[in-house]
């Protein structure tokens, strides 16, 4: 069956923007929920893009927007809680557990059968992070309905681009501090660009081959995180000094962050790099993956080498 219209359960996110914008450009109808409207107002200039004010997580309400779509895209997700719990905490189970297990009756009671869903790479209910555990139940609620849904589950390492919480965070303590005291250096990613991360999504929307299928995303190389934080010094010009902590001073550290109104770590960040977030060699990876480099992307906007090299011309051509 064709897709026309999306149901893009986190819209107005890092993720969603991209995904939102390709398919826009399709000329695929999207609606985007939204606890605050505001939030999408930069989204409702695209062609057929509508964000509506709707809390995804009343049931009722989540069925009355389900209903009239071809596919539902599920890219919720929590970073931070500011609770401790275990397996994890009542913040990151309402957002990766039974908001799944919601969408799953809530598509069940629509009859919309597309369901692609975002889960995180090496997750499990075993996991050693509340993140990884939440997320892993949640990615196995949804795989369970598959036969009665056409489910697709995505399972990216960490997402980098423009506008990402990852990089950009580097690059923003790294110009202010001569030292960046740094714990898991020796942790491993595959960072993946969120473009790729898009297409994957929006490629499978209608391929009938990917139904039923978990697929791994990640990056051409792996890195440490010492080597990703030293790569993003050299690109944003800083000289700070790349330090290795012990355990004990990383969660120290993470702890003192985690208490921000606005956390650029917390504890159970830490706690989910235990695990190494690369793709094994029995890892599944979407029909004709090719993804796009770390180093083709990440110079446009951390340095933003490329705008200014546009404005150099324009002066130049302008005689300035």
């Amino acid at each position: 069956m064709p897709i026309k219209k999306v149901l893009l359960l986190g819209g107005s996110g890092f993720v969603g923007t991209f995904i939102t914008n390709r398919l826009s450009e399709l000329g695929i109808e999207v609606t985007i929920p939204s606890r605050r409207r505001e939030r999408g107002k930069a989204l409702i200039m695209l062609p057929g893009v509508q964000v509506v004010e709707a809390d995804v997580h009343d049931p009722e309400v989540l069925t009355a927007l389900v209903t009239g779509h071809d596919a539902v895209i599920n890219l919720i997700g929590q970073l931070h809680s500011r609770d401790v719990q275990l397996p994890y905490s009542r913040d990151f189970g309402r957002a990766h557990v039974e908001l799944p297990r919601k969408l799953v009756g809530a598509c069940q009671a629509a009859g919309v059968r597309r369901l692609l869903h975002m889960s995180a790479l090496k997750a499990s209910p075993q996991g050693p992070s509340e993140y990884l555990a939440s997320k892993g139940e949640g990615e196995q609620i949804v795989r369970a309905a598959q036969g009665l849904l056409d489910i697709t589950v995505f399972r990216p390492s960490v997402i980098f681009g423009r506008g990402d919480a990852f990089l950009n965070m580097f690059a923003r303590v790294l110009r202010l501090s001569p030292i960046f005291p740094l714990g898991y250096g020796d942790a491993r990613l595959q960072p993946v660009w969120v473009g790729d991360v898009a297409d994957a999504f929006v490629c499978a929307l209608a391929d009938e081959k990917t139904f039923g299928q978990a697929y791994d995303l990640c990056g051409p190389r792996a890195y440490t995180l010492h080597e990703l934080v030293e790569y993003t010094a050299r690109l944003c010009g800083s000289r700070a000094r790349v330090v290795n902590i012990c355990e004990g001073l990383a969660y120290l550290q993470a702890g003192l962050m985690w208490l921000a109104p606005k956390p650029l770590m917390s504890p159970d960040n830490l706690r989910s790099l235990q695990v190494d977030s690369v793709c094994d060699a029995e890892c599944q990876l979407p029909p004709g993956w090719r993804p796009r480099p770390l180093e083709a992307e990440a110079p446009v906007y951390i340095t933003g080498r490329k705008i200014k090299e546009r404005l150099t011309k324009y002066r130049l051509r302008a005689g300035r």
